[in-house]
């Protein structure tokens, strides 16, 4: 399975989005419709609605339908800072470092090499690409905006990007199962592959929304993550999104 290659399409979408809107010409197809919806000109917000809207655009309608045509115009930014599955890994690579730092600095382990998924070989990429989008699909249903009529939509538009049957199955079983946090955690075997399933996760939500800063709250207690690496994890989306 390629799920390294659809997550990375997926994120590079969130660049291309705000790229087609700020060129202001695009009046069809990705650049038309997101633009509608980032400058908040969508009229209906009805899931067949946003699917119709986007229909064939790509990666970046599948990820317009994650976020929910709600909540892309929020939401759209941050994505918009990623630009890819590297410039993730660069982040959670940042964040794992100066969290090293402090507790070496407060008695702790010396720090070592962040194996973030920038700096993997391709089998162990993979495996932290998998686990990250598994994230980034429960973190799109956190709101509970996510009814059967836009699951059935985000999965064809995932299945236009997903060419092989077995990544195909794996998006439905994802897609389709109960939200529940203790089971996206279980996708992390190391502290890296939890820091980086967490930062994708911050990057989907809505954290001023209850719900999804509950369900934030919740994970990060399944990843087992330090308080204080959540904490870096977070000031490195902040800091980032004051550069945009």
């Amino acid at each position: 399975m390629n799920t390294r290659g659809l997550l990375d399409q997926l994120l590079k979408s969130g660049q291309e989005m705000l790229q087609q809107k700020g060129a202001g010409g695009a009046s069809s197809g990705l650049g038309g419709a997101l633009g509608g919806l980032l400058g908040g000109g969508a009229g209906k917000s009805g899931g067949s609605d946003l699917g119709s809207m986007l229909k064939g655009a790509g990666g970046g309608a599948a990820l317009a339908m994650l976020l929910g045509n709600k909540r892309v115009r929020k939401v759209g930014g941050k994505v918009a800072v990623y630009g890819g599955l590297a410039a993730l890994g660069v982040l959670a690579y940042k964040a794992y470092g100066n969290w090293q730092a402090q507790q070496a600095q407060q008695g702790g382990a010396q720090p070592v090499e962040p194996q973030t998924l920038d700096r993997l070989p391709a089998p162990q990429a993979e495996q932290h690409s998998r686990a990250i989008l598994k994230a980034l699909v429960a973190a799109a249903k956190a709101d509970g905006h996510v009814d059967d009529r836009e699951r059935q939509l985000i999965e064809e538009e995932l299945g236009k990007l997903a060419q092989d049957a077995e990544l195909q199955a794996w998006l439905h079983t994802e897609l389709n199962k109960p939200l529940d946090p203790a089971d996206v955690a279980r996708a992390a075997s190391t502290p890296e592959m939890a820091a980086e399933m967490y930062l994708a996760s911050v990057l989907m939500v809505d954290e001023e929304h209850f719900m999804e800063r509950a369900y934030l709250e919740e994970l990060a207690r399944q990843l087992k993550l330090p308080l204080e690496l959540k904490s870096e994890l977070e000031a490195q989306v902040r800091i980032e999104l004051q550069r945009v």
